[in-house]
């Protein structure tokens, strides 16, 4: 059964009384919360996920809340909270769908030690998957969503998983976080980006997030075989430029963007070299998305 079958009513009393299941990728997830701005953003971006059952183990229990006293009244704040672990600051409620997203990056990346987790937007082509690492300001989400408009596979725009046990990548294909220029960038783009609602002065800027694509939400149980790592580097006024990396250097980099390789150790050195091996690697500027698309197209 997916969120979207469910009467608006039936959602929100799930929400405010005994939480909302959520297969999400390889997770399941149960929300709780009574805030309107955290119900609408599922709604509009969360549509196409399924309902978990009953039966169903749950993965990770997380509560966007008022903060008790005068502030549920006076500059309406919202609390993220992990099963009762409330690991943030306060933030202004109209930033509560926000504080859902990156609430969720947390406990991911903080938990999820079965996978080797790299900071990076995924995608997939021809069954090729590329990760895309990158630190704020590369672009990685831009070119993400641009890709998934046009009909890549999105894998995830946030973390590449990729399993201990396999070396395989497991897709949490996610809304897109887009951040100042980018969302209207992405919106004149495309016409089949589907946008949440903007969110001003955050402490990133500028938010919104982008519907994933309803197949690939439908493909999420399909792991995907690494072949690509492309740093990119969104650059002004310049022609797209791809260049080679050695494996070693690839590697120290992938290294210096992974949340949990330090946790590893050992382990965490053994997968990323048998992702590094799987893959050729390059570093990427851009600045026309078109451009973009069609250099990466090549390469696979």
């Amino acid at each position: 059964m997916k969120l979207s079958s469910l009467p608006r009513a039936e959602l929100r009393r799930r929400l405010r009384q005994e939480g909302l299941g959520l297969n999400i990728g390889p997770f399941t997830i149960r929300l709780n919360s009574p805030l309107t701005v955290v119900a609408e953003g599922l709604e509009q971006l969360y549509g196409a996920f399924t309902l978990t059952s009953d039966t169903d183990f749950i993965d990770f229990r997380v509560a966007l809340n008022a903060p008790p006293g005068l502030r549920r009244w006076f500059r309406p704040q919202v609390i993220f909270s992990f099963d009762g672990f409330i690991p943030f600051k306060p933030l202004p409620q109209i930033q509560a769908f926000a504080m859902f997203e990156w609430g969720l990056n947390w406990v991911i990346a903080n938990n999820a030690h079965q996978y080797l987790i790299i900071h990076a937007a995924v995608i997939e082509r021809n069954g090729v998957v590329c990760i895309l690492p990158g630190t704020p300001g590369s672009g990685k989400s831009t070119l993400c969503a641009a890709l998934v408009c046009k009909g890549w596979r999105l894998l995830s725009d946030e973390m590449a998983l990729i399993s201990t046990a396999t070396g395989d990548i497991y897709p949490v294909p996610r809304p897109v976080s887009l951040k100042n220029q980018s969302i209207e960038i992405i919106q004149n783009y495309s016409s089949d980006a589907v946008m949440g609602e903007v969110v001003m002065d955050t402490a990133k800027g500028i938010v919104s997030h982008m519907r994933p694509p309803q197949m690939s939400v439908e493909q999420s149980a399909q792991q995907g075989a690494p072949g690509l790592i492309v740093f990119p580097k969104y650059t002004a006024g310049e022609e797209p430029c791809l260049v080679s990396l050695t494996r070693a250097s690839a590697l120290l980099k992938v290294a210096e963007n992974s949340f949990n390789y330090s946790v590893l150790g050992l382990q965490g050195f053994d997968v990323l070299g048998d992702l590094i091996s799987k893959c050729d690697c390059y570093e990427f500027s851009y600045q026309s998305l078109d451009a973009a698309k069609e250099t990466l197209e090549a390469l696979i």
